[in-house]
């Protein structure tokens, strides 16, 4: 019988009612006894390493769950993460750049509803992460959620309230489960050992353009964050304004020696900034595109890389090595 380590984190699947909302309260092992089946499938231990609502989380408590997987990893053979579902897919693509080729699987899930709900998809979901986190075929990160097995660089959060959370971006879904069954459609290579990092870096801004932006809250954004990720319309560009203070933006960007990606608000298929003209010219700038990369996995790519190094040549390198499947689509 496998043994799984259960991390509680916080989020809705542990929430309860307050005055004021609700607050995650409960904690693993009070999880644990809404779905006893699972004592039958595997061993499991439980650990409580924060309980936070996800829009709470940070880049330093993921280093706290990669201690935790860390100090443990030897004893088990894979690991279910319980975590809310408002910033899951950030943490997902952050761990698979914190803790990369893992054989065992580590698995995130979350709920819509808590656990303690007449109608939720607390149970089916934590069932379902036990189950394939038991299977021989797992490995790396994922998020299993609503019967569906999502690579953690691909995930992201695309609806509110229906149980149907989480949609996997330009990349196909690992995995479905059904009635306690697992359908694996991709297996990932297996390596002999993974290999953890232990340092991020936080200043990292985001910026989303809309029609008619100032360029000054793309400067203010340089002047305050080591690196800055645009969010783009399209294929990706910048508006080519009278004064072109936004191209003129990047290149004070380029001269203070701080970092420029490029990427698209719009989910499928990704960036290409040779297709119009508001993009060509910045190919020039020495910024960097995304191409099919989600924001999650950019924001937690760059943070692991700027955790690692500030060369510019090995920064460049770094972020165009696809890892976890996380970029299929590059000019380089």
């Amino acid at each position: 019988m496998k043994r799984i380590l259960m991390i509680g984190t916080g989020g809705t699947i542990a929430s309860e009612m307050t005055d004021s909302g609700l607050s995650p309260k409960l904690d693993t092992a009070q999880l644990l006894h809404y779905i006893p089946e699972v004592q039958k499938l595997c061993k499991v231990d439980c650990v409580q390493i924060m309980n936070l609502d996800s829009t709470n989380m940070t880049p330093n408590d993921w280093l706290t769950m990669v201690r935790c997987i860390r100090s443990h990893y030897d004893a088990y053979d894979g690991f279910v993460i319980s975590h809310g579902t408002d910033t899951m897919a950030y943490t997902a693509a952050a761990l698979s750049y914190l803790i990369q080729h893992s054989p065992k699987p580590i698995v995130l899930t979350g709920a819509q509803k808590p656990i303690s709900s007449d109608v939720t998809d607390s149970k089916t979901n934590l069932s379902d992460a036990f189950t394939y986190a038991c299977s021989p075929r797992a490995s790396g990160v994922c998020i299993v959620f609503n019967g569906s097995v999502i690579l953690g660089t691909r995930a992201k959060k695309v609806r509110t309230h229906s149980f149907s959370a989480f949609s996997s971006i330009n990349f196909p879904e690992l995995a479905v489960l059904q009635d306690g069954m697992v359908l694996q459609y991709i297996e990932l290579p297996k390596s002999d050992e993974p290999k953890f990092y232990d340092r991020v870096h936080e200043n990292i801004g985001l910026v989303k353009l809309i029609p008619g932006a100032d360029a000054g809250m793309l400067d203010y954004a340089i002047a305050r964050y080591d690196a800055v990720i645009v969010e783009s319309f399209g294929v990706g560009g910048l508006p080519e304004t009278s004064d072109s203070r936004f191209f003129s933006s990047i290149q004070r960007a380029k001269a203070m020696g701080k970092l420029i990606v490029m990427t698209t608000q719009v989910l499928s298929e990704g960036s290409d900034l040779n297709v119009y003209r508001v993009g060509h010219s910045l190919k020039s700038q020495g910024i960097l595109e995304a191409f099919d990369m989600t924001t999650e996995a950019v924001f937690g790519k760059l943070a692991w890389i700027l955790g690692c190094t500030r060369d510019p040549a090995e920064i460049q390198r770094l972020f165009y090595e696809p890892i976890a499947h996380d970029l299929l689509i590059t000019g380089m």
